[in-house]
């Protein structure tokens, strides 16, 4: 069987932040207003800085979901990628996983929701998404997470229970990301690699022998 790698996507793939461009440009096309933009602007620190309130982001992320169409927001999301996302999109990025899908399964595991991130990872040609899932009912967004979380611990979790339905093995698989969020999950795979890491998880980087690169 083919080995297993996965790849963070905002600040690894991306030269961004989907979340946060999200935000921005549905503030452009007055879906939400400026304190809109000022709270992500505190959440997106938060996560950062390693405080984020998961469960009031994801229920700040969702309040313009369940107050739209589903159709109004699937028309918004195409304009979205067009034009905030693929210019975004690390060349190197987008070579490295193509060269990663020689000889290996390749999969993408983001904390940001499957409904923003779906598409961005059809543009790197990955078939396999773990992220944060929002419940959808009657082709609208019911305001109500599915499951975990994709995030730090949540992230190494749902991972694992992929990896499980699907025979691979964790600690034989090898794991690209940014963020010191991601921890969990980079210690226990058998190759850990940090691309244009956070400050934090450079110095878990130095202390564990990791590998760095940069896709920019």
């Amino acid at each position: 069987m083919k080995k297993l790698v996965i790849f963070d996507l905002d600040n690894t793939l991306l030269n961004g932040d989907s979340d946060r461009n999200w935000g921005e440009f549905l503030a452009e096309k007055r879906i939400v207003n400026d304190d809109y933009l000022l709270r992500s602007e505190q959440f997106y620190n938060n996560y950062y800085e390693g405080s984020l309130d998961i469960d009031g982001f994801l229920n700040f992320c969702l309040e313009p979901l369940k107050n739209n169409e589903m159709d109004l927001l699937l028309e918004l999301r195409e304009e979205f990628i067009e034009k905030k996302v693929k210019p975004i999109v690390l060349p190197a990025a987008l070579t490295k996983v193509k060269e990663e899908m020689k000889d290996s399964t390749v999969i993408i595991a983001t904390a940001t929701n499957d409904f923003v991130t779906k598409p961005i990872a059809n543009l790197f040609g990955v078939e396999e998404l773990i992220a944060t899932e929002f419940e959808v009912a009657n082709k609208k967004f019911t305001g109500q997470v599915l499951g975990l979380p994709c995030f730090r611990e949540g992230k190494l979790q749902k991972v694992t229970e992929w990896i499980n339905l699907n025979g691979y093995v964790l600690a034989e698989s090898r794991f690209y990301s940014d963020s010191f969020n991601d921890l969990p999950l980079l210690e226990k795979v058998r190759e850990a690699i940090v691309v244009d890491g956070d400050e934090k998880l450079l110095r878990e980087a130095k202390k564990n022998g990791w590998s760095c690169v940069s896709f920019r």
